[in-house]
């Protein structure tokens, strides 16, 4: 494949994605993360070219701890765009001055990378952590839209913001949650996606919140992010990463299905999740969610399972006598 740069035309702009006819009932979008290795990343590339066969709307690319996948982070999104699929990055102001923030921006804009999702980011090593900011860097989200609102040769890109269901753990209320998105969202942001979550009156709260807000603004697209869950351990590491919320009755449902042996019980674990995951992505169809956010691992079963259970892919594997999974 091709590492030559690409012109920015080449990439539809996110917000104008969200507005283009579905082939399927909702369009759908896929996250992968920078891989740790060489290996790592040809599986992504293949994941990648089942989810552009599948009609995906567009792919998003995490941004590691502190700039640690920075590079990594350029070549995958550089290579996503070329295949062609429409590109996010995402990028964190963690550990980066302004300057180092301006050239970034600088670099995504001469590959043609102008989708971005303006985040402040986690501590590294403890995302849950006290934030400590960066001598001559930027502290909020929203200082990173502004810096980018305030240069004129960024005016390509299309900004994206994240937007949290149940609040986010550092507000000290919903209003104060409430308050701080929609300062995102006035200063340019064209719309947000949601940390992972598992209870859709969460996501329709949020949505409620928003735009008794401010109606012209919080009515921009909330895309919800979608973790198919697969394991118990899994999901509990990333509820304890991200500070959301696991239901009592899905974790109860859980850990029933792995009646004390995780191992031994990992299919019936894995169904009863994906049973979970396909009736949250019905309800998040029915109440009108603009896009359906997958957050993939980087893997493509799970995901391509929950299309399958909505109508909207081919059944998973070759025995079903199709190569959408190579």
């Amino acid at each position: 494949m091709s590492t030559t740069n690409i012109p920015a035309s080449s990439q539809w702009a996110i917000s104008d994605v969200l507005k283009r006819p579905s082939p399927g009932r909702v369009p759908f979008s896929v996250e992968f993360m920078p891989p740790r290795d060489d290996a790592a990343e040809e599986r992504l590339y293949r994941a990648a070219e089942v989810f552009h066969d599948l009609g995906a709307s567009f792919v998003s690319v995490t941004y590691g701890a502190g700039g640690s996948t920075r590079e990594r982070t350029s070549r995958i999104a550089r290579r996503l765009a070329q295949q062609p699929l429409t590109t996010l990055v995402h990028l964190t102001l963690v550990n980066h001055t302004r300057d180092e923030m301006k050239a970034i921006l600088q670099e995504y804009l001469e590959l043609g990378l102008t989708n971005l999702l303006a985040l402040r980011g986690d501590p590294p090593g403890d995302p849950l952590g006290d934030w400590v900011s960066t001598e001559g860097g930027l502290n909020y989200a929203s200082e990173l839209i502004d810096l980018i609102k305030a240069t004129p040769e960024f005016e390509q890109f299309d900004l994206g913001i994240a937007s949290f269901p149940e609040g986010h753990f550092r507000a000290k209320t919903l209003e104060e949650d409430t308050k701080y998105t929609l300062a995102k969202l006035r200063g340019g942001a064209q719309y947000s996606i949601t940390q992972m979550f598992f209870d859709v009156e969460d996501y329709l709260r949020l949505r409620d919140r928003l735009v008794a807000a401010d109606p012209i603004h919080g009515a921009k697209p909330i895309i919800p992010g979608i973790m198919p869950i697969t394991s118990l351990r899994s999901v509990r590491r990333q509820v304890e990463l991200s500070g959301a919320q696991l239901p009592s009755n899905l974790e109860e449902a859980l850990v029933r299905a792995a009646n004390g042996n995780e191992e031994a019980n990992k299919d019936e674990i894995r169904k009863v999740g994906i049973e979970y995951s396909t009736n949250m992505a019905e309800r998040l169809i029915a109440e009108g969610a603009e896009d359906l956010h997958f957050m993939t691992l980087n893997f493509t079963r799970a995901t391509q399972e929950v299309l399958y259970n909505l109508g909207m892919a081919p059944a998973w594997g070759a025995e079903h006598g199709q190569d959408a999974v190579r």
